[in-house]
């Protein structure tokens, strides 16, 4: 099952304790539905636990028991066939088959508590999520774009600041920060989900940290094996070239060490020198070897 259903499972869950919240819940489901209007009311899904919630909200709300049909492509068709059930689910949440423009009505919104049922409720009927192992993203798609507006007003007023553009016809609300998307779940009351994102997250954070340690130390041991390679060519130059001999002390000893130990890093070779010296100043030896080098014909 994808996290999006698994999201949806979660809310279909939960069961409004107060009235107000039910109403809210119910209100949020058939609004942002397919259509909302006394020509259809209904929903299209591919949740199952999103439609029985749809037609459980709607028949413990409104009385009126909607109908439903699954698709040949294996959706999940709710909806109202009569046109007198269609003009009583409109008036019981202040609407009017005269409505020209669809807008929320706020006087379903009674309490603070009603805000998250509301937005539960729409994100069952138009929400997705995806997976966060592959990606952080959370959108509402909406057909109108003043309903859209309304419902954008809605999260301003709970905290939330979702980003909006325009697909075709649809207008979307979306998030893509994984924080605001943990605290758009907190609010519709996902918490196992959100819990999820989070631990999800710390371990994809985790992951990066540590590929991206083993790309510094790969990158490292990269840099070591070319630097040692230049300088064993640089003294086998000088060996082929009979100048090994010229050499003061210092680079004769540096020299054997490097040669005979080509994988051994300047910390390794610092320890070999029978004498005080820094790493940087073993740098300098092998690097006036390649230099030497570099001038042989």
């Amino acid at each position: 099952m994808s996290f999006s259903k698994n999201v949806k499972k979660e809310l279909s869950l939960i069961k409004p304790e107060k009235q107000c919240c039910l109403c809210a819940q119910t209100y949020g489901l058939l609004l942002f539905g397919r259509s909302f209007s006394s020509t259809a009311v209904k929903v299209l899904t591919q949740s199952k636990e999103a439609a029985e919630t749809y037609i459980q909200s709607s028949m413990d709300f409104t009385g009126i028991e909607p109908t439903l049909i699954i698709t040949k492509s294996g959706k999940f068709s709710v909806k109202f066939d009569s046109p007198d059930d269609r003009i009583l689910v409109l008036n019981s949440f202040g609407h009017s088959e005269k409505d020209v423009i669809l807008r929320i009505n706020r006087a379903n919104l009674e309490d603070e508590c009603c805000y998250g049922a509301f937005i539960r409720g729409a994100f069952l009927s138009c929400g997705t999520i995806t997976d966060p192992n592959k990606n952080y993203h959370l959108e509402f798609v909406v057909a109108h774009k003043q309903l859209c507006g309304d419902l954008l007003s809605v999260m301003h007023d709970v905290g939330l600041e979702p980003k909006n553009l325009q697909r075709g016809n649809n207008h979307i609300l979306y998030f893509r920060n994984s924080e605001e998307i943990e605290d758009v779940l907190t609010i519709m009351g996902a918490t196992e989900s959100s819990l999820e994102l989070m631990g999800t997250k710390m371990v994809k954070n985790v992951r990066n940290k540590i590929n991206r340690q083993i790309n510094f130390e790969t990158a490292n041991i990269a840099r070591t094996i070319n630097a040692s390679m230049a300088q064993i060519n640089a003294i086998k130059k000088i060996i082929d070239k009979k100048q090994f001999d010229s050499l003061p002390d210092e680079l004769k000893e540096i020299a054997e060490i490097r040669i005979n130990n080509p994988d051994m890093s300047l910390k390794d070779i610092q320890n070999e020198i029978g004498e005080v010296i820094s790493r940087s100043g073993v740098n300098h030896r092998l690097n006036r070897l390649v230099e030497i080098a570099s001038k042989l014909k």
